[in-house]
């Protein structure tokens, strides 16, 4: 669980219709659920719907929050997607207690139901090929027709659903559906499917079933059994609400929770459908669920994202119905602002040249001090040590510099952060003209970084010392895609937009010693971004750490 005392969330419409609700009394405790499918892992996308459904049980006095399984499509579904979406939930701040649910624990109660539709008249069993079944359905133009198998009798529907249950027929046999009406202009009207075969085990029940539950029916008839009073959903759904409350209504459910719908989240530069992310995980694009470059939760995670950040970010970009695509630069502003915040600095070298001080005392070594934050002095200081030679950013020297390039060149003077005035006297290079040290002095007398004489220098250069800093690998992490909505394009494939330098791996980075342990925390590597060790990959021995972000947002200038 975060730490982290979770704000109120903003009013929005739906806050609207639940404080109306609970004036007028309709309702005294408020019920909201979140139900993913345990088809894969959650992503971003998700954090929003979780941040509203959760956020609303823990504003509204005597309110919870029920977290069920959606376990209808038992191919599909692993046990590793169940524990990973509870981890996410939880790392996201919230938590269930003793609302845990699996659409798998009404099973017996949706087949009662089922048999209910049938005596009533409102269900039959048909047999059409599913060919026949879309062509029977119609269009958006056309009208559907009945099926010939419609008229079954009631004794014949309840016989064969009974006998699909038990394992009687193939899948695709037989399919049982309601029976509403085949000219409906709304095409989820037309007889949509209640129960199809499938002859597979459940994890939850094992062999017992034959047939499982299609999503809208058992969603609603689920809602009602957990006694869900605002069922909130994104705007694919909205059509699909008078299908909620016709089998609510025709089944007379103790309770009629209220479906709502607002725009789901959408993303660019990524692309945010299940079944897309399973294409990169399984295809090998990625490196898995938890791929730092993936809009997963998983993924952000291991990135080094905050809760807090995605919270603020969920919060910021509100609940609506209108579809938009928000811009990364958003997010990333909410995880800068928390970095920032939070974040203790370090000196780390990505890129290192060696800076040879002649004339600092050969066996010599000191320590210096670093500030851990500079808006927080109650983070204090910590040890920084120093010696002859030392690590520089190979970028931090240029020959025949211009006026304007603040750092090294030769006859110029910088400060080394936290340490001391130096001045470029000469470089050595290597057979291929390529600078492999860059020779300087020092002025002892600027201890600190400041001079006793007053004397300013505009160049200030970050260090480590090379006898003490440690080895690291840094994975710098960018944009998965090159285009902003690579989904979108319909004549190409969205895989081909994959940016091909959405990672760059840095060999032989030197850092601070202080890293070797910092363990999960995020640290601000000085004029570099946020960083923090990756969770898999990274020993004590063999170091790895993610950029995090940068420290602003270098794909504005790309636009």
């Amino acid at each position: 669980m975060n730490d982290k005392k979770i704000e109120s969330s903003p009013s929005n419409f739906i806050r609207t219709i639940i404080d109306a609700d609970i004036a007028s009394g309709k309702h005294q405790q408020v019920i909201t659920r979140f139900p993913p499918e345990p088809n894969g892992y959650l992503h971003i996308g998700h954090a929003k719907s979780i941040c509203l459904n959760f956020g609303i049980s823990q504003d509204y006095n005597n309110s919870v929050c029920h977290l069920r399984f959606d376990d209808t499509n038992p191919g599909k579904e692993k046990s590793e997607y169940i524990d990973a979406i509870k981890e996410d939930v939880q790392w996201l701040g919230f938590d269930w207690g003793e609302n845990l649910h699996h659409t798998s624990d009404y099973f017996d109660q949706l087949y009662a139901y089922a048999v209910q539709l049938i005596k009533k008249g409102k269900a039959y069993v048909d047999s059409l090929s599913a060919e026949d079944i879309r062509l029977y359905r119609g269009n958006l133009t056309e009208p559907g027709k009945n099926s010939p198998f419609r008229e079954r009798s009631i004794d014949e529907n309840i016989d064969l659903l009974e006998r699909m249950k038990n394992g009687e027929f193939a899948e695709g046999e037989h399919l049982l559906r309601a029976k509403i009406d085949m000219a409906a202009p709304n095409i989820n009207m037309r007889d949509p499917a209640i129960y199809r075969i499938k002859n597979m085990s459940h994890p939850m029940t094992g062999n017992k079933w034959h047939i499982y539950p299609m999503y809208d029916f058992a969603h609603c008839v689920s809602d009602a059994i957990e006694g869900i009073t605002h069922s909130l959903c994104t705007l694919e759904f909205e059509d699909h609400r008078p299908l909620y409350d016709w089998f609510l209504d025709e089944l007379q459910t103790p309770v009629h929770p209220q479906q709502i719908e607002f725009s789901r989240l959408n993303l660019d530069y990524t692309v945010m459908s299940k079944r897309k992310l399973h294409e990169l995980v399984e295809g090998g694009y990625v490196n898995g669920w938890d791929d730092p470059r993936l809009p997963t939760l998983s993924g952000m995670r291991r990135r080094g994202y905050t809760a807090n950040a995605i919270r603020d970010f969920c919060s910021r970009i509100g609940v609506t119905k209108k579809d938009n695509i928000v811009e990364m630069s958003v997010l990333e502003n909410s995880l800068r602002e928390d970095l920032d915040d939070n974040s203790p600095r370090a000196l780390a070298v990505l890129d290192p040249i060696k800076l040879v001080i002649d004339n600092y005392p050969e066996d010599q070594e000191e320590i210096l001090r670093g500030v851990n934050h500079p808006k927080k002095p109650e983070q204090g200081q910590r040890d920084i040590p120093f010696s002859k030679v030392l690590y520089i950013e190979r970028s931090d020297y240029m020959e025949g510099a211009p006026k304007k390039f603040f750092r090294l060149t030769e006859g110029r003077e910088v400060r080394l952060r936290f340490a001391y005035y130096v001045t470029c006297t000469h470089v050595v290079k290597d057979a291929n003209g390529e600078v492999t040290e860059v020779h300087c002095t020092y002025d002892p007398e600027t201890r600190g970084g400041k001079s006793e004489d007053g004397r300013k220098v505009k160049g200030t250069i970050h260090w480590v010392s090379a006898k003490h800093s440690v080895n690291a690998e840094v994975r710098q992490y960018d944009r998965l895609f090159s285009i902003p909505a690579p989904a979108s394009e319909s004549d190409q494939d969205y895989k081909t937009f994959i940016n091909n330098e959405s990672v760059q791996v840095l060999k032989n980075c030197q850092l601070e010693a202080s890293l070797s342990t910092a363990g999960s925390s995020a640290y601000q590597f000085e004029r570099q971004g946020y960083f923090c060790q990756d969770s898999v990959d990274s020993t004590p021995e063999n170091l790895v750490f993610n950029r995090i972000v940068t420290l602003r947002d270098s794909w504005a200038k790309k636009k």
